[in-house]
């Protein structure tokens, strides 16, 4: 009884020691000692968490019925200790949660069967896998998380990786999880944003709060309080296709970026300031006119461009001079009256013959990682070399530059200027063009305006449109949100290409012999893949489709909503949409097209 006395008598006084210095913590905190190392113990726990379920999962029949619920535990463990894996190691991150689809490895030359999360829920929650599939799915799983954790365990969080990897996080939240792209068999992303958000006021807790406290406790209460209502509003109603996405983000999720960023520039511990991110970290919310940093997108010899270089592009764009002709230009296709692109539905090359594809926008074209219709090129500068050199655009070569250019003496005090010397090569001009290419952005659009707050104009359509693209209509686990294009967040490192099966023409009869991606590689999965483009600016920017098919936006739905090639018939393996019918009525077909309006930029709209 004695012994039995003096445990509780122990415990009762390690209690009050830990309160103590709890307390004196939290009066003594500086920006010198944060203790970080409670924040890495809970992502810890929880990846290790997550390590554990997988073990507990091999256990069981694919059948039984214990394996759907210890499946969402691991997803929940999984979401915990993801800000601060995604740090570390992105690559094996979205591996562990990335879609299930084939990847074909560049080094091996081999495509890689679907693993990770999103594959295990189809294996779980459709038919037709065997224990086989489970068992050989849950070993690449222990696998990822094994490699995560070790990262977590021996990595110290420090405040620069702390603040990236939630900054990332809240990214995925607006970008993936709302759009159902984390758990397209279940729908259940939209509960597990309350999971992140209370994750993310837990680590918040343990390291920061103390001092932000001091700094400013008011920052504090709204934070708290905003990620309280933000989780009862998720509670609500998380149904997929009812969910409110645009009155959760500008009224919720907005709120609380704002404190977040808010909260990182008065903690004084992270200044925010890198190239190696495609942020913006002092931008308030993802929908601001600077939210992404176009550096992280430019080669790194061109960041932070002169006026004088910009400037210089710009004339070049616009000079026939450039083509071997002389009669051709970068605007000859890609008009700012037409939201840089020419208006047909084939481009014509330099003997004014109709090309293959239609010509693309270049508004906001900085934000990809794939250019070309089949994205064959992965950087601008690889994308405008192949116009110099393709003998039915410019055909000119790279590395010689037109003596033509030079006529205009105001050139040479240009180039001298940028480059500090006249120009051997075209190398130089198409520095200069990417760099202008890269000042076409632009982020005031109603849908931008409405969504930071700076107006409240949105017409129930154009809400519904949003709830609907984001939602039921699938269209923003492709064009991802805010970009609209196939850039993937968080990481925005990699544009998608899918394989949706466009028509040879708009009767929808028979597919189009196009076959996109698949010349580069020769790999059946790449057959009719192309670049996912951003439609952002839509209304000016028809036709629409590869090869320019679609004169409408209604056209283009209801391609989509017959179920894309697969769904008109096509023979098409590794179609990349749904093969079923979206089932959208005529009502909501109309109010996809008015939210796509939406987003039509205002200096745009003037051309």
């Amino acid at each position: 009884m004695l012994k039995k006395s003096l445990r509780v008598l122990a415990v009762l006084l390690l209690l009050a020691s830990a309160c103590k210095e709890k307390e004196s913590y939290k009066k003594t905190i500086t920006k010198d000692n944060v203790k970080w190392k409670l924040a890495q113990d809970y992502y810890l726990e929880h990846i290790t968490t997550a390590t554990n379920l997988v073990d507990s999962l091999a256990l069981l029949k694919i059948e039984d019925s214990a394996a759907k619920p210890l499946f969402f535990k691991l997803r929940a463990a999984f979401k915990k200790a993801e800000p601060y894996a995604g740090v570390l190691n992105s690559a094996v991150t979205h591996r562990a949660n990335g879609p299930a689809l084939p990847i074909y490895n560049d080094d091996s030359g081999r495509v890689v069967a679907p693993i990770g999360l999103q594959k295990l829920e189809e294996t779980l929650f459709t038919e037709g896998a065997t224990q086989k599939d489970y068992l050989r799915e849950l070993y690449y799983q222990k696998g990822f998380l094994t490699n995560l954790k070790v990262n977590i365990k021996e990595k110290k969080l420090t405040p620069k990786r702390f603040f990236i990897g939630t900054h990332q996080q809240l990214m995925r939240i607006t970008s993936l999880a709302l759009a159902g792209f984390d758990t397209p068999v279940t729908g259940k992303s939209i509960a597990e944003t309350a999971i992140s958000l209370e994750s993310l006021h837990t680590v918040y807790k343990l390291s920061i709060q103390p001092l932000i406290t001091q700094e400013d406790n008011n920052l504090d209460l709204k934070f708290t309080k905003n990620i309280k209502n933000a989780i009862v509003f998720i509670n609500k109603d998380s149904g997929f296709n009812t969910f409110d996405r645009y009155t959760f983000i500008r009224e919720y999720l907005n709120p609380i970026t704002r404190n977040w960023v808010k909260i990182r520039q008065i903690s004084g511990l992270w200044d925010g300031k890198t190239n190696a991110f495609p942020y913006n970290f002092d931008a308030p919310t993802f929908f601001e006119e600077d939210s992404f940093n176009v550096n992280y997108f430019l080669d790194v010899n061109d960041r932070n461009p002169s006026k004088e270089k910009i400037a210089l592009g710009e004339k070049l764009f616009f000079d026939e001079k450039l083509s071997e002709t002389g009669t051709m230009s970068c605007a000859t296709c890609h008009l700012p009256s037409k939201g840089y692109t020419d208006g047909l539905a084939l481009s014509k090359d330099n003997k004014n013959n109709l090309q293959q594809r239609n010509t693309p926008t270049l508004l906001n074209s900085i934000y990809q990682k794939a250019f070309f219709w089949d994205g064959r090129a992965n950087t601008i500068e690889n994308q405008i070399s192949a116009v110099f050199k393709n003998d039915k655009e410019f055909n000119t070569d790279v590395h010689r530059f037109s003596g033509n250019i030079l006529k205009d003496t105001a050139y040479i005090t240009q180039f001298k200027n940028v480059f500090g010397t006249i120009p051997k090569s075209n190398k130089e001009t198409v520095r200069a063009i990417s760099v202008y290419v890269s000042t076409l952005n632009g982020f005031n659009s109603k849908f931008d305006k409405n969504m930071r707050g700076e107006t409240n104009s949105f017409t129930t359509a154009e809400k519904n449109g949003f709830n609907l693209f984001m939602g039921k209509a699938l269209c923003a686990t492709c064009h991802f949100i805010p970009l609209t294009n196939g850039t993937v967040p968080p990481y925005f490192n990699e544009t998608e290409k899918e394989v949706i099966g466009v028509p040879k023409n708009s009767r929808n009869k028979e597919i189009d012999t196009d076959r996109g991606f698949y010349w580069v590689f020769k790999e059946s999965i790449h057959d009719k893949m192309f670049k996912t483009p951003t439609i952002r600016n839509i209304d000016s920017t028809g036709p629409y489709m590869h090869n320019g098919i679609y004169n409408t936006l209604e056209e283009v739905i209801n391609f989509y909503n017959l179920g894309g090639g697969a769904g008109l018939g096509f023979n098409l393996e590794h179609q990349t949409l749904p093969f079923d019918e979206l089932n959208l009525t005529e009502k909501e077909q109309k109010e996809l097209v008015a939210f796509m309006h939406t987003l039509t930029d205002t200096a745009v709209s003037k051309n």
